[in-house]
């Protein structure tokens, strides 16, 4: 029987650019910055906004930049 030889050679990810406060979290949840940020020490937290948007949108834009990354032509 013949070995697979295999490699992780690069890593890749991507998080929104929305970023939603605390203070934001606020206006829709019955919460406070101060309570969150002394329980969870979180500040804020990256959304994905747009209307039918995914986690596989956000695994497009981490491959995309996974090849880009590596010089490697998807097509």
């Amino acid at each position: 029987m013949n070995k697979i030889h295999a490699a992780i050679t690069a890593v890749n990810g991507y998080v929104p650019d929305y970023v939603m406060t605390n203070k934001e979290m606020e206006t829709l949840v019955d919460t406070s910055d101060e309570w969150i940020t002394s329980r969870t020490g979180i500040r804020e937290r990256r959304i994905l906004k747009g209307e039918g948007l995914g986690t596989s949108d956000m695994a497009v834009h981490a491959v995309n930049g996974l090849l880009k990354k590596r010089g490697i032509d998807a097509m």
